[in-house]
């Protein structure tokens, strides 16, 4: 048996929770904040046999969609006043970590 960790952005969440649902799979979703970007996230928790992993992956690769967005650079000071420039960066799709489950109970 797998467990599969999926940071998601939030605005795939809904979709990739339903997804997951129509294809018979259960979840554990988990409300998280990146890092990088300090923006709400999803995790997912999935427990699937080996043989289901890639299935689940595709359903979260295909319902994630990865986009452009603008950020605040570091700020810099001029005459006293605040200004920051943006920043293009990529954001969504997600981070999936798959590990090796040495016991699983539903009780």
């Amino acid at each position: 048996m797998k467990l599969i960790y999926a940071i998601v952005n939030n605005d795939d969440s809904h979709t990739v929770s339903n997804a997951l649902t129509k294809a018979g799979f259960s979840a554990t979703k988990l409300a998280s904040t990146g890092g990088f970007l300090m923006a709400g996230n999803t995790t997912f928790l999935v427990c699937s046999d080996d043989d289901k992993v890639e299935e689940i992956i595709d359903i979260i690769r295909t319902h994630s969609r990865r986009r452009k967005q603008f950020v605040p650079a570091s700020p810099s000071y001029e005459a006293g006043s605040y200004s920051s420039f943006p920043v293009e960066v990529s954001v969504g799709g997600a981070t999936i970590f798959v590990t090796d489950i040495e016991r699983f109970e539903k009780v």
